[in-house]
């Protein structure tokens, strides 16, 4: 081997590197943000799950036991209500994800050797969340239990060593299968994958073999040449999402609670704001090189951040600000929101003008990014 001729390869490599300007910098960020994202995304313990609280009751024995779940560190008390329908209010529109109710006569019932019935919901919809919910309740609710206990032993004589009876109430997902909440995401982001890799590659393509020259000189303007590429892409988009809950639905046997009318027509917008994400990529990148280099640090994050895999409540404030910019993040909830609870629009209006608001912007960014000019 001429070692001559090997080192100008070598020094020619590195100096095409440093030209590839979008590579050199991708190679340079990425385990930097890899590692953050991970580092703070992937959280697997659960802390302070939002917990509303009906306390019919009112004394120091009900704010007691009030403190003995705050204390377990798995729950925060995200609010007081006054009714049985705020609860279930809350629980549909994912502000809250458990629940605790005390009788009126919780404090008499203690006093007078009866046990007193305590009764705790949990959301079901995402079983990781309600399992550590439903064990951690349970566990709170023994040690008050033996709080009682040794404080009343000798004046009180319970049967089984029970002070409390606590009755729990799982919904939307009572036998908390995980497909029923993994399947409705995985449709989500197989919809967002697909249709930002193709759309990605989109306007790339034409630079490279030539043929954006021909667009350039016809009478065609920016607007209608990105919208006339988005709709062959919206049909891949739109059939590739029926596919997909197609095969949720009969091979995994996902129940849909909700409209499914309403969910084809809110996925239909996500399929849309997914493809202006594309053909953002595609109006930045050169060559079909970067345009995946640059879809791959778009759909990594959107898979940690957008509560796929991990609850984003876990996760520190910053990453779930983060996670606000990520349009799977809302249909996530919608799509989930429909299929596990059944909601309505009404429910859903939040994520949904979110949603569709990030896709306006992204497609008349995508709009304005495109220059019909050759750089």
């Amino acid at each position: 081997m001429n070692m001559q001729r090997f080192m100008s390869i070598v020094k020619k490599e590195f100096i095409q590197i440093k030209r590839d300007k979008a590579s050199f910098a991708i190679a340079i960020m990425m385990p930097l943000i890899m590692i953050l994202l991970f580092g703070y995304a992937v959280v697997t313990e659960l802390e302070n799950i939002s917990l509303l609280v009906l306390d019919q009751s009112n004394t120091a024995e009900s704010r007691e036991l009030i403190k003995g779940f705050e204390n377990t560190s798995y729950f925060k008390v995200v609010g007081k209500v006054h009714s049985i329908e705020a609860i279930e209010n809350s629980l549909d529109k994912g502000t809250a994800h458990s629940a605790l109710i005390i009788p009126p006569d919780y404090s008499e019932k203690i006093a007078q050797n009866a046990k007193p019935t305590i009764q705790f919901i949990v959301d079901g919809s995402d079983p990781t969340t309600a399992r550590t919910a439903f064990s951690s309740g349970i566990l709170a609710a023994q040690n008050q239990n033996t709080k009682i206990l040794s404080k009343f032993n000798s004046k009180i004589n319970v049967s089984n060593n029970l002070a409390i009876d606590i009755r729990t109430k799982v919904l939307y997902n009572p036998t908390l299968r995980n497909q029923n909440y993994t399947i409705p995401g995985l449709i989500g982001l197989i919809m967002q994958n697909i249709t930002i890799i193709l759309t990605a590659f989109a306007l790339v393509r034409e630079k490279e073999r030539g043929t954006l020259e021909q667009l350039i000189v016809s009478p065609l303007k920016s607007p209608e040449i990105i919208l006339g590429k988005l709709v062959p892409y919206i049909v891949i988009g739109f059939a590739d999402f029926i596919y997909s809950l197609v095969l949720g639905i009969y091979w995994f046997n996902i129940p849909i609670s909700g409209s499914i009318p309403l969910l084809i027509f809110l996925g239909s917008g996500f399929v849309v704001c997914a493809l202006a994400i594309g053909i953002l990529i595609s109006t930045i990148a050169k060559t079909q090189l970067q345009a995946m280099q640059m879809a791959f640090v778009a759909l990594l994050p959107s898979v940690l951040l957008s509560g796929f895999v991990f609850p984003r409540e876990a996760m520190p404030k910053i990453i779930q600000y983060l996670g606000n910019i990520i349009p799977l993040t809302y249909f996530l909830n919608i799509i989930r929101g429909i299929a596990l609870k059944g909601l309505d629009i009404g429910y859903l209006i939040q994520d949904v003008s979110l949603l569709f608001i990030l896709g306006l912007v992204l497609l008349i960014l995508s709009i304005f990014r495109f220059r019909k000019k050759l750089d």
